[in-house]
């Protein structure tokens, strides 16, 4: 046992000589001199640094795109953009079930389900082309009824029957922007400063306060007599779906909340029976 020790305490003191010679001048070439123990440690730094220098060039250059199975660039793009595009259409097809459920039961009588605003969005990715598409297929849907009204005239009656209301500034503000169902604009832009108070025109039941990539924040009141407000690009929502709102009742803050926002502004809309109606002809603003 002692004559083992002994012998691996003279190995390591040992001196080696590790050289590389032309093999046809028998010139030295490189030379590396060292005991036992500086040897052993010199060839596993060695060995640490070679493996260290082949993962910093597979992991940081475009060398690992040649290891079979890892994905290019171009793949890990299209993944990212087929997750964006499929977590768009679920918040879409969840935000419409919640819609619908809640018209049917406020035809029934029954109290609107509450849903929880969905978080803002960090990027602008998610404002894909399926929220594009519906945004056509709305506009589309809004110039289709303003013909109808025009051509039905029981219709233009139904409207005589809200001239008689008093119905509340929903901001105080600057109209930037008129209502002309011509040039698809059923609506009115009113310029306000930012965080102005948004507030309800008629009493009536919020059925709609949630968070959309074009619009930002919108909030939707149905009213009695068959009317519906609407309050887009807020930058915040005072009140939510379920809440009893009398006019003049603050319900958001004005803002410049979505993508389609040009500025702070409140993107203002009153519908009565499905019908676009231009607010100016019924609110002093």
């Amino acid at each position: 046992m002692t004559r083992v020790k002994k012998g691996k305490i003279r190995i390591l003191n040992s001196k080696f000589r590790f050289s590389i010679f032309n093999d046809t001048s028998h010139e030295e070439l490189f030379v590396f001199r060292a005991k036992g123990l500086m040897f052993v440690l010199s060839i596993c730094l060695a060995i640490i640094f070679i493996i260290a220098s082949v993962t910093i060039l597979i992991s940081y250059t475009p060398l690992r795109e040649f290891i079979p199975g890892y994905p290019n660039a171009q793949t890990r793009k299209l993944l990212v953009q087929n997750a964006l595009k499929i977590d768009s259409l679920e918040r879409a097809l969840k935000l419409s079930e919640y819609q619908i459920t809640n018209i049917q039961r406020i035809v029934t009588g029954q109290k609107p389900e509450e849903m929880e605003l969905a978080a803002k969005p960090a990027t602008s990715a998610d404002t894909t082309v399926i929220n594009s598409k519906k945004v056509k297929e709305d506009s589309l849907l809004r110039i289709e009824v303003l013909k109808q009204e025009q051509l039905n005239p029981t219709k233009r009656k139904g409207i005589e029957q809200i001239e008689g209301l008093h119905f509340f500034p929903p901001v105080k503000g600057i109209i930037s922007n008129g209502f002309n169902a011509a040039l698809n604009h059923p609506y009115l832009d009113i310029a306000t400063p930012a965080n102005s108070v948004v507030c309800a025109v008629l009493d009536g039941t919020v059925i709609q306060a949630n968070w959309n990539d074009e619009t930002g924040y919108i909030i939707e009141i149905q009213h009695s007599n068959d009317l519906v407000s609407i309050y887009k690009h807020n930058s915040k929502l005072l009140k939510k779906v379920g809440d009893k709102v009398t006019a003049g009742t603050a319900i958001a803050l004005t803002g410049s909340t979505g993508s389609l926002s040009t500025g702070t502004h409140l993107h203002f809309e009153l519908w009565h029976k499905g019908t676009a109606i231009d607010p100016s002809k019924y609110i002093k603003f």
